[in-house]
């Protein structure tokens, strides 16, 4: 039971009361009881409050999260408050890892609903960690679980992760095998088209597919690879960067699967051995994802790839990216230009498409038109005319450059300049007075000149029309949660005083734990460096000088390279070295 129940007591609870309105009276209850708690320790005053409150504008987000997301308090500032007020124990959810029956006695919905994790069954006892414990929803969860409840305080925002964590999507994935296997025996004995298996609604192929997709975004996967070998299907996601088996399925389950994906995608089942392109929109967990998908035939079978595209994620902000304070200075003076070319260098994956709409939000003033041309629009901007190219319409890059030169322009964003035709009618547009964002798959901003030059762009045009290359990368970050310190190898360490890092007595990296699931990375940041294109710049891209000695001037004019930033990263114990030689090495 509670610990100091007296304070608690908002009514004379009965039976488990979950109606709605009861539920918005638990909550409103429960949210003025922390209200109160907050402005008593002193940690916010009540206009602090009083005006996140009205920002909100009722979106339903609780008081803690908002305060949180606001910066006024953090959130374990919340937690060690409630601890305290109402003497019970916080929950250590980076190590604690639940019991599958405590599990099994709350359903997911439930805990999503009321923040809460069942942890471990105990002397007929339940220990749940929430978010906001009270006698409401102790009576609630003793009614759901059958047991008598003891809980523990955790923060929302781990709550959340964990819950995403321990209630796999996949877990019942067994029973559909079992269910598709049955009904694959029964079509052969009868003839049936294999069609059947991919239409019905509950046919498990489907229930297959939409379990994946929930996984991959409950498990923050970019990328989902589903992979036929010669005697299974490998699933893999790619989470920071890096990708993990997530399960392995029959191979009988392979063409079924893909087809289905593809019929979801709007694209050719019949046509196996073509690669094919497609987009499809899902509802995950009430989120609203875009997942683009591309098959290709292997020796094995079709291999399908879905690359998951969260459209409910806010809008990353500069400061968010990782971008050093005197890079980003410099780069603003570059966005306010009236005229030229800025382009963002990388490989697939490193982030250009995120920098470019940071730099969009940051410019989108009323005064101005801008105008976008994507494949596919990725994020929707309230107030930017944005265009999805359409190749089956006529709709390319090219076309939808020249159309949008007559539509009185003034920022101009090519998603990216994939051949020679749209990369001439970049550089003229940015010649004739229009500011041209792009992206452009290469190495590093050096190499991105020379990409030009190798698609047939004159030299002079280049020079004359790009102001300035951003080159990037993405490196995963270390483990805030499970972050210790630990001894580089022998190899690592001159890797590292090679690159110029200074004297370092400890470095650290994370042990691996519930949060980053045993990776000891959680999330990724950005690598940047920032080519401007100076006068001495210029002469050498006119006289078609080398990647070497073009970098080597930048260098001299103050340019940071890749690898420079990236170690000032692992200095400031944000990275690993080991991660630095994998995602950038050379560079």
């Amino acid at each position: 039971m509670l610990g100091r129940r007296r304070q608690l007591d908002l009514s004379s609870p009965g039976e488990a009361d979950a109606s709605p309105a009861a539920d918005r009276a638990h909550h409103d209850a429960d949210e003025e009881r922390l209200r109160a708690l907050l402005i008593g320790r002193g940690l916010v005053t009540q206009e602090q409050v009083e005006e996140a409150v009205r920002q909100n504008n009722g979106s339903g987000t609780p008081l803690g999260t908002l305060l949180a997301e606001a910066g006024l308090v953090d959130e374990h500032s919340i937690v060690d408050v409630l601890s305290d007020e109402l003497q019970l124990p916080i929950a250590d959810l980076r190590q604690v890892t639940p019991e599958p029956a405590a599990l099994d006695l709350l359903p997911e919905s439930a805990a999503r609903t009321r923040l809460a994790l069942p942890l471990r069954l105990e002397d007929g006892h339940v220990d749940i960690a929430a978010a906001a414990p009270s006698q409401q929803l102790e009576v609630l969860l003793a009614g759901q679980t059958g047991k008598k409840v003891r809980f523990q305080v955790a923060a929302p925002s781990e709550l959340r992760r964990a819950i995403d964590r321990h209630y796999r999507a996949l877990g019942g994935i067994g029973q559909l095998v079992q269910a598709f296997e049955a009904l694959e025996g029964q079509r052969r004995r009868t003839g049936a088209t294999p069609d059947a298996l991919v239409t019905a609604d509950e046919a498990p192929v489907i229930r297959l597919c939409n379990l994946i997709l929930t996984q991959g975004l409950r498990d923050r996967a970019s990328d989902i690879h589903i992979e036929p070998q010669d005697d299974s299907l490998r699933v893999r996601f790619r989470v920071d960067g890096a990708l993990h088996d997530v399960v392995t399925l029959p191979a009988d389950l392979g063409p079924g699967l893909v087809s289905r994906i593809k019929i979801m995608a709007g694209m050719n089942i019949v046509e196996r051995r073509r690669p094919q392109d497609g987009q499809l929109t899902a509802d995950l967990d009430g989120k609203s994802v875009d997942v683009r998908v591309s098959t290709v035939a292997t020796i094995w079978g079709e291999k399908c790839v879905m690359r998951l595209l969260d459209k409910t994620r806010s809008l990353l902000k500069f400061g968010d990216l990782g971008m050093p304070f005197e890079t980003h200075e410099q780069f603003s003076k570059m966005m306010r230009a009236p005229f030229g070319m800025v382009i963002c260098a990388g490989p697939t994956g490193s982030g250009k498409t995120t920098t470019l709409y940071a730099t969009l939000s940051e410019i989108n003033e009323p005064f101005r038109n801008i105008m976008t041309i994507e494949d596919p629009v990725e994020y929707v901007f309230p107030l930017i005319n944005q265009i999805q190219t359409n190749e089956q319409a006529g709709l390319t890059f090219a076309t939808g450059l020249r159309s949008i030169l007559r539509q009185d322009p003034d920022v101009i964003l090519v998603g990216e300049v994939r051949d020679v035709e749209t990369a001439r009618i970049a550089v003229q547009s940015a010649l004739s007075g229009h500011f041209v964002l792009s992206s452009l798959h290469a190495t590093d901003s050096v190499s991105a000149l020379h990409r030009f030059l190798d698609m047939g762009i004159e030299s002079f045009l280049i020079s004359s029309s790009v102001i300035g290359v951003v080159g990037q990368r993405l490196v995963r970050r270390s483990c805030r949660f499970c972050k210790v310190p630990y001894e580089p190898t022998d190899e690592e360490l001159a890797f590292y005083q090679e690159s110029g890092g200074p004297p370092k007595d400890v470095f650290y990296r994370g042990d691996g734990c519930n949060f980053c699931a045993g990776t000891g990375f959680h999330d990724r940041i950005g690598v940047f460096e920032l080519l401007r294109i100076t006068t001495e710049i210029k002469r050498l891209i006119v006289g078609w000088a080398t990647q070497d000695e073009l970098r080597r001037l930048a260098q001299q004019q103050g340019m940071r390279t890749l690898r420079q930033e990236a170690i000032e990263l692992v200095v400031n114990d944000v990275t690993t070295i080991g991660e630095v030689i994998r995602s950038i090495y050379a560079l």
